[in-house]
């Protein structure tokens, strides 16, 4: 009796009673982390993304920092490459200072860059559409990937505190999901006499 949950794809049959009763109890604290974690995001959505930014700047400081050790440290490689590691990680220490300061800076700039991520998926995906007849689905998918990362670029907070919403949304749901396959895993082969 396979049995299919978000993370595995196991057959319960072959597995003793307290493998059963672990990844029971794994799905069911990850389902009610999920849903703690998606009404915390609901309820407190200011906080939430000002911690994604705090989290972003201190990021770029601790990158920064690895930059200018590797570009003092780094003999074996060239002169060129190691004062540009130098400026990167001096301009990453700015960067993350500056989105410590002003955690609204990060989440835009972090909203801008998912908005051109999505623009160049969506171009890629008008490129690479395959000329046969699900030719429509790459079309549709890159137009609405591209109006997607223009609409982010210029309304790049409101759109990060709509995407925090939607991902609240998913983490309740999984949750749930997850909750719900922690009391069903097991049990088709339990019912067959197997388990």
């Amino acid at each position: 009796m396979s049995t299919s949950t978000f993370f595995i794809n196991v057959d319960s049959s072959r597995l003793s009673p307290s493998q059963v009763t672990g990844i029971r109890v794994a799905l069911g604290v990850a389902g009610l982390l999920a849903v703690i974690l998606g009404i915390s995001i609901l309820v407190w959505p200011g906080a939430t993304l000002a911690l994604v930014a705090w989290l972003f700047g201190i990021y770029f400081l601790v990158v920064g920092i690895l930059r200018i050790v590797k570009g003092f440290s780094g003999h074996s490689e060239g002169t060129g490459y190691r004062v540009f590691s130098v400026i990167l990680g001096v301009l990453l220490i700015l960067g993350g200072v500056y989105i410590l300061l002003n955690p609204v800076f990060g989440v835009a700039v972090l909203a801008a860059a998912i908005g051109i991520t999505w623009i160049i998926e969506g171009v890629a995906s008008l490129v690479e559409s395959a000329p046969d007849s699900s030719r429509w689905f790459g079309v549709l998918y890159g137009v609405v990937s591209i109006v997607a990362g223009v609409i982010v670029l210029f309304v790049p907070v409101q759109s990060a505190a709509a995407l925090l919403i939607f991902v609240a949304v998913l983490a309740i749901v999984a949750g749930l999901v997850e909750i719900v396959q922690a009391f069903t895993f097991g049990r088709a082969a339990k019912r067959a006499g197997i388990a």
